[in-house]
Parts: structure tokens; sequence; C-alpha cells
């Protein structure tokens, strides 16, 4: 065996190392990449002051639905707050008749459809519903009248900013 015949037989394992290496670096960023985003939180605040149901189910039940099946793809969480206030108390009611919101036929007639909704979001997305405590005093709306998976905020503007000083980016849905 020649020397120049050594030195290919060197010079196509060093290529071959080389060709390993830079898979064997690729495979790490990839990897520490899926890492990295492995327990991402991401955080939405959804102020619902909409009285307008076309609103609530487009923007708030499929908006949730659609951002939640974003962040799994990515190997990300979402953390979810709804803000009830405004014209969003009737959706939360069990019977309106009993408070002092004025009465929504179209609402009425899918109120156990978009009940069932809004209780999956709780259920299933891992929603927290919070209502405005001075607003449900003013409507008349009692405790024992609201969704079981509603909880009683102080007040709206409490809510809000609580959730905005710990994170949550602020969604609009009016």
């Amino acid at each position: 065996m020649t020397h120049s015949h050594r030195l290919d037989g060197s010079k196509e394992i060093y290529k071959k190392g080389v060709v390993t290496m830079k898979r064997l670096l690729l495979f790490l960023v990839i990897f520490t990449e899926f890492l990295s985003a492995e327990g991402v939180v991401k955080k939405a605040l959804f102020d619902l002051t909409t009285s307008e149901l076309a609103t609530l189910e487009k923007r708030l039940i499929g908006g949730v639905a659609f951002s939640t099946a974003h962040y799994q793809s990515v190997n990300a969480k979402l953390d979810k707050i709804v803000v009830i206030h405004g014209g969003a108390y009737k959706f939360f009611v069990k019977d309106i008749s009993k408070t002092k919101c004025k009465p929504d036929p179209a609402f009425q007639a899918k109120a156990k459809e978009i009940h069932e909704k809004l209780a999956s979001l709780a259920k299933t997305y891992h929603v927290k519903f919070l209502m405005c405590g001075v607003g449900m005093k003013a409507k008349g709306i009692k405790k024992e009248n609201i969704l079981a998976f509603v909880k009683i905020a102080p007040s709206a503007m409490v809510a809000l900013i609580d959730a905005q000083n710990d994170g949550y980016a602020i969604i609009p849905i009016n």
C-alpha cells in the first residue's frame, strides 16, 4: 500500500466523521429547541363584554378551541381566563327571568346548547370563568342563578388588573 493510498483512506474517514458530527449537531439543536418549547405557558385573558350571540360563539367558543389547538401543536400550554361583564351576563345565568338582564329570544332559543358549550370550555379546555360581582348586584343576579363553573370576582376591573399583572395577554370580545 502506498503512502498516497493511506492518505485517501484517512480523508474519507475524516469526511465521514465531519458528516456524522454535523448530523449530531443538527439533532442536538432540534432536540434542544423541542425541549425549550416543552413547558412553555402562554396566558390569554378574554375580556368578555359582548351581548351578541354570534360574537360569543365565534370569538370565545371558537377562539378558545382554535388557540388551544395551535399552542398544543407547538408543544406549549395556553392558560385561559374569561372575565364576564357588560352585556355578557345573560350567557351565564340559568334563568334570565330572575335577573334584570334584557331578555334575548335568539339566545334563549339556544341557551341549553350554549350553556353546554361553555361548560365544555371549562371542563375540556380548563377555562377559568370570572363574573364581575359589582355587575351581578346591579343586574340582580344571585350566585345560585349562575352556571356552576363560573366564579365571582370582586369586580371586572379587579379581575382584569390581577390577570394582566400576572402576565395574561388581554383579548377584548365586545
